[in-house]
């Protein structure tokens, strides 16, 4: 009889069969896969080093083709003819010149004079002739190896002809003409062979000596020897741009750097020296001939050569101009001709110069005016930090002069026009902060972007870099100034004259639309400055979003006016030697009239940057700092000093709105009196240590301002400065003990008063604790009580009773926190000197304690209790029973305490469980407890 088995388990194995087919079914279609994609012929690979497969895809042009595995790396390939080809030749061509060379110097005296020119013509000229029909045969790299070795023969053949035929010649002119004329032979050759490579850097190499080893073997003179570096880096320059094949112009472009900063360092070096005005003329020749050079370079230029090309012609002109009246004053005041002279070229933006040669000129005028102002730093710092030697003689008396307060060994006398730099720049960055936009509205064409597509090329002339740029076009001066987006940007269009879109422009807004304007290309210039700093940019490309807006740069320029024109009359003090008063009341008035400028609220609407007023306060901070310390030399100028300083930055901090400048005013007021209080003391005669009481005044100041101003964003910061104060306190009263546990307890009180407010109570309360806890353990040390519970006694019981209370007020606190601190408080430290006690006293009322603790832990179920009593008992006990426990050792025998551990060991394994089920349930009792 035939069993049918019931639907769920017939359905449950028609099920597997099907899945068990399915599986073998792929199984085999990837098989079959495999095998077709192995009978089809490789495809070509699309490029060298391209694997399409190693991501798991099938390869290119093999559709079904197995996929490798992940990071799957074919097998390299063979070397490629053409690469072994040229390790050959490069071979066969070194070892040939090798043998020409060993031929040359070791084999040429065994020949006559005839075998001698026979031999090196006849190789020479094969050498010569081979590579052309090299090339007709299409072997271009054995074409370039003999070329090789033929221009080392044609080395060789010079060297021979100077040491046979005209031996007496002198090596540096024979080295001129022989580098001419092989500089000739290889420009003929490589322009003959225009495939070759190799003639024409050759050449380019050889003639940069003709000139500059003619001139050395004519004895000329240094001026001489400049003019030649100078005319050969010009014809580099030619070749650089004019020059066929890369090899070529980068060639020319190396050897023109090199030989162009050769002649200008020598101009420049014989301008410096020149004894006079008109010793100055011929090195200025020399500079403004290599300017010239530059500019000439950079007008067809790409980019960055045009840029370095601006910034070579500019240093250049610089030293050539400047350089003649500086020979004609004293040498401290040479500076000011160089300054004048880099001033000068910021008028190269009205000139018809490509754009970025301006920009470079540009580099090297602020160049020079930075160099100018870093000659002064000597000076600012000396005057800045020269105060800081009276902190170790203060009150010593008033110095005669300026100069002595500040204790340099600087030579003075040559910082002369150290100040004038300064104030000179200060001037100029004044004036273009006062008259903005108008410097922003002249340098617009050089930050204005350039018009995209061809048809914006072509309308702003663009040369074959690209750099020269109609005037005014998409400028400012245009009507439609620089459009967002330009440069490749999508959405980008052009604003023509009078702010009319170009016909069939784009904008942002909707592509395609005829007439439609680009974001930006209509309002406000970008150097106007906007709205509340608003950048100039209102969309558009990443690149115009690094630009800093018109606010931006107007704030930069009035604060880099403020600093100079601060450091300008602080270096002129020390320059002049002022009386000592007159340096101390200039410095405050300074500092005065920064924190006026700082508090001023900007009244121009044009004007948003926060700048100016950010680098006034900085900058009075500074030289409050400067004021303060060279006000210690004499005590009537301390108090003065401070004491204008506490009520400058006290009104300045009323004055000024809510933020970080009132809270910085507040706390250098709080500083400076806290400074004040420390005078006191020291007028009075105090010790350090009396007078620390005195100094807590300011800090007690604090805490009352800090009640009346309660949530106010500044009460923080003084209040904390107050603690600083506090602080430096505690440091005055540490010699004497006593008056160091006033101090403490002085600043418990007011650290409770601060407690007092709620918002401070966290924080404010436990410092206060801390204080009088730590100002009590002062007092006892300093009548000499050793006893810790003294110490340990007034801080248990307190914590003890502030943790009954929060058990009672929250019966689920954890007894760790509510007992733990106060009990260990006491019972450690007496733990530990109970064990180094050789009396019982104290550990018998240390176990006593304990056991208290342990059985009120155990009573009450309270976790801290029972463990931290039960383990101070245990510990009190073992350090009691330890004498006895070794008196009981010493008498048994050696074999004894093995044994007890042995048979201890073997009852503890037999009831293993028993005791595993003990430690569980102790280990759940102490888990209930709280």
């Amino acid at each position: 009889m035939e069993h049918v088995p019931p639907p769920a388990e017939e359905l449950a194995r028609l099920d597997r069969e099907l899945a068990e087919l399915d599986a073998r079914r792929a199984q085999l279609l990837t098989r079959r896969a495999w095998l077709l994609a192995a009978l089809r012929p490789p495809a070509p690979t699309a490029a060298p080093g391209w694997n399409p497969s190693a991501w798991g895809a099938p390869a290119a042009g093999r559709p079904g083709a197995p996929a490798q595995p992940w990071g799957y790396v074919p097998p390299k390939q063979p070397s490629a003819p053409r690469s072994a080809q040229n390790v050959l030749l490069t071979l066969g061509g070194l070892l040939l010149t090798i043998a020409a060379i060993a031929f040359t110097l070791v084999s040429w005296g065994s020949m006559g004079i005839g075998g001698r020119s026979a031999v090196l013509a006849l190789v020479t000229v094969a050498a010569l002739a081979a590579p052309a029909v090299l090339l007709r045969r299409g072997l271009t790299a054995t074409a370039e190896a003999l070329a090789a070795l033929a221009l080392v023969l044609t080395l060789l053949d010079a060297y021979a002809v100077h040491a046979v035929a005209a031996p007496d010649t002198d090596g540096l002119g024979f080295t001129a003409v022989a580098a001419g004329v092989l500089a000739a032979l290889w420009t003929a050759y490589g322009l003959t062979l225009g495939k070759l490579h190799l003639p024409l850097p050759a050449a380019v190499v050889l003639a940069q000596w003709p000139l500059l080893f003619g001139a050395w073997a004519a004895g000329a003179p240094t001026m001489v020897v400049g003019w030649a570096l100078l005319a050969t880096a010009v014809l580099d320059g030619a070749i650089a741009l004019w020059g066929k094949g890369t090899g070529t112009r980068v060639t020319a472009c190396v050897g023109g750097s090199v030989m162009a900063f050769s002649a200008l360092l020598v101009g420049l070096t014989l301008s410096v020296t020149a004894s006079g005005p008109l010793g100055a003329l011929a090195p200025g020749a020399l500079l403004l001939t290599g300017a010239a050079a530059a500019l000439a370079g950079a007008w067809r230029a790409p980019r960055v050569f045009a840029r370095a090309g601006g910034v070579v012609a500019g240093l250049a002109v610089v030293a050539a101009v400047g350089g003649v009246p500086a020979a004609a004053v004293p040498e401290d005041w040479g500076v000011l001709a160089y300054l004048s002279a880099g001033l000068a070229l910021t008028a190269v933006v009205r000139t018809g110069l490509p754009r970025n040669a301006v920009l470079g000129v540009l580099v090297a005028s602020a160049a020079v005016v930075g160099g100018a102002l870093a000659g002064a730093l000597p000076g600012l710092a000396a005057v800045l930090l020269g105060p800081v030697a009276l902190l170790s003689d203060v009150w010593a008396g008033s110095p005669e002069g300026f100069r002595a307060a500040l204790g340099s060994t600087l030579p003075w006398t040559g910082l002369a026009a150290a100040p004038v730099v300064l104030a000179v720049s200060a001037g100029l960055l004044g004036s273009a902060y006062r008259w903005w936009p108008s410097p922003a509205r002249i340098a617009a064409p050089l930050i204005a972007r350039e018009e995209p597509g061809p048809a914006g090329a072509a309308a702003c002339g663009a040369g074959p870099a690209g750099s020269a740029r109609a005037p005014g076009a998409g400028t400012p001066e245009a009507g439609g100034a620089a459009v967002p987006g330009a440069g490749g940007e999508p959405g980008a269009g052009t604003a023509g004259t009078g702010g009319t879109p170009a016909p069939g422009a784009s904008g942002a807004g909707a592509p395609g639309a005829p007439g439609a304007a680009a974001p930006g290309a209509s309002g406000a210039p970008w150097y106007a400055g906007g709205r509340a700093g608003a950048p100039w940019y209102a969309g558009g490309a990443p690149a115009a979003r690094r630009r800093p807006s018109g606010a931006a740069l107007r704030g930069a320029a009035g604060a880099g006016a403020a600093v100079l024109g601060w450091g300008a009359l602080l270096l002129a003090g020390a320059v002049l030697d002022v009386p000592y008063a007159v340096a101390v009341a200039g410095e405050t008035v300074l500092v005065a009239g920064l924190l006026a400028l700082a508090v001023r609220r900007a009244g121009s609407g044009r004007d948003a940057s926060a700048a100016v007023p950010v680098t006034a306060l900085v900058v009075a901070l500074a030289g409050a700092v400067s004021a303060g310390l060279l006000s210690l030399a004499s005590e009537g100028a301390s108090y003065a000093v401070f004491g204008a300083l506490t009520a400058l930055f006290a009104g300045a901090s009323v004055r000024a709105g809510a933020g970080v400048e009132r809270a910085v005013f507040a706390v250098a007021a709080t500083v400076g009196g806290t400074v004040l209080t420390g005078f006191a003391g020291r007028s009075l005669e105090l010790a350090p240590h009396e007078a620390a009481p005195l100094v807590l005044l300011v800090p007690a100041l604090t805490v009352l301002f800090g009640a009346r101003l309660r949530r106010n964003p500044v009460a923080l910061p003084v209040e904390l400065t107050g603690a600083l104060g506090a602080l430096v306190a505690v440091g005055l009263a540490v010699p004497d003990a006593p008056f160091l546990a006033l101090v403490l307890a002085l600043c418990g009180v007011l650290a409770a008063g601060a407690a007092v407010r709620p918002e401070r109570r966290p924080m404010a309360g436990y410092l206060a604790a801390a204080l009088f806890v730590l100002a009590t353990w002062v007092r006892l040390a300093a009548s000499e009580v050793s006893f810790p519970e003294a110490y340990t006694l007034p801080v248990t019981v307190p914590a003890l009773v502030v943790g009954f209370l929060r058990r009672r007020k929250d019966p689920e606190a954890s007894s760790w926190t509510a007992y733990g601190p106060g009990l260990a408080a006491t019972l450690l430290p007496s733990l530990a000197v109970a064990w180094t006690d050789p009396d019982w006293q104290r550990p018998l009322l240390l176990g006593v304690a304990a056991l208290v603790v342990t059985l009120l832990g155990a009573r009450h179920r309270l976790q801290a209790l029972l463990l931290l009593g039960g383990a101070v008992l245990a510990l009190d006990g073992l350090h009691e029973l330890a004498p006895y426990v070794v008196q009981v050792a010493g008498a048994l025998p050696r074999w004894l305490p093995p044994a007890l551990a042995g048979l201890l060991l073997l009852v503890v394994g037999a009831t293993y469980e028993q005791r595993l089920r003990d430690a569980r349930r102790l280990k759940d009792a102490l888990g209930r407890m709280r």
